[in-house]
């Protein structure tokens, strides 16, 4: 933890929550914020500060965990545990955390470089096991801590300091590779939208098991401007698509728009009272998930793009199955003895 003054002890109760008020103030470091003025952290940061304290739970159980990148400061600016691990190995190191210490809220902060590129491998194996750990990944579509290459959400096209003629890479989209590893919980949100942020990190935070976080975030110096059709509040009705759980998907300035099904082709419509009744309702509890990979495909400029939680769905975690495992173990074999192992017949000799 960081060296900030302790205003009043800490206790918790049996339930692991805090029996102690924390504020948001309990909840920033002492450390200088180190980020170019305008960037999008600083948003996601400030709404991280308010939903720690309401959630109840102690500042020394929470870990956050990052690699390498802008982003990747974030655990210095949280007055809780945190590890600046290595590039890309942020969830391969909150996995072995939660591991060994379920009773942690872990979380992890990544960017679209360091998550998506050399850490891609270890993500997707994060979401497949369902660990009870929250990923917020940073995406402003460009390396910027490196000062601006091109990164695996740049788009077609986009001229970087590693592509002065354009990227020539069709980019990685990070909610459908959620989706395909079967994520539990998927989601996205905009660093300007601020009340919508911090809801959807709330609900994360909320869900058991993998909840991946998709953060559209501006970077001014090297990619400036690459989400002004969903950040700017007077496009941000019309590009964007808040989508509610068991409603009517809908969106416009004044709602006058909606989507319903054209065999399994979204359609954007006027709504009338005659289509009202045809239009896609959102179920971000479906057990498949179908419905949100299709949302997940709606792109501008063809498009409005889909908002919120795409997909919360309940599964089993692996820590908890990896703690039933070995209870099962000892109870079957008795407590076991390193020493054996290590003499036992499972060796050899190397001349």
């Amino acid at each position: 933890m960081s060296t900030h003054t302790e205003t009043q002890p800490l206790t918790t109760g049996t339930s692991g929550k805090s029996t102690v008020p924390l504020t948001r103030k309990d909840f920033i470091s002492d450390q200088m914020v180190r980020w170019c003025p305008g960037c999008g952290d600083y948003s996601v940061l400030a709404q991280m500060h308010k939903l720690l304290p309401t959630l109840g739970v102690p500042r020394e159980q929470t870990v956050f965990v990052s690699g390498i990148g802008c982003s990747s400061r974030f655990p210095y600016y949280v007055n809780t545990y945190g590890i600046h691990g290595i590039h890309g190995r942020a969830p391969a190191i909150a996995m072995g955390v939660k591991a060994v210490r379920p009773d942690l809220s872990v979380w992890v902060v990544t960017g679209d470089g360091d998550g998506l590129s050399i850490g891609g491998n270890h993500l997707i194996h994060l979401i497949r096991r369902n660990l009870n750990i929250k990923v917020l990944l940073f995406d402003n579509r460009i390396y910027g801590l490196t000062k601006g290459q091109y990164s695996p959400t740049s788009v077609v096209g986009q001229k970087t300091k590693s592509t002065p003629m354009g990227v020539i890479d069709f980019p990685l989209h990070p909610i459908e590779l959620a989706l395909g590893a079967e994520a539990t919980f998927v989601a996205r949100a905009v660093d300007t939208d601020q009340q919508h942020l911090t809801e959807v990190m709330r609900r994360a935070a909320e869900h058991t098991g993998t909840a991946f976080v998709q953060i559209y975030q501006d970077c001014p110096v090297f990619n400036d401007g690459a989400f002004d059709w969903i950040r700017d509040k007077s496009h941000r009705m019309e590009n964007g698509l808040y989508l509610t759980h068991g409603q009517p998907i809908r969106f416009g300035k004044n709602n006058e728009k909606g989507i319903i099904l054209d065999g399994i082709t979204p359609k954007i419509v006027t709504v009338t009272e005659k289509n009202q009744a045809d239009l896609l309702v959102h179920d971000e509890r479906a057990p498949q998930p179908t419905l949100a990979f299709l949302l997940s495909r709606m792109t501008p400029p063809n498009y409005p793009v889909p908002l919120g939680v795409l997909r919360a769905v309940e599964k089993p975690t692996y820590e908890v199955a990896l703690e039933q495992q070995i209870a099962d173990a000892k109870n079957k074999k008795g407590e076991g003895d390193m020493q054996a192992l290590l003499l036992g017949s499972e060796h050899w000799t190397v001349d």
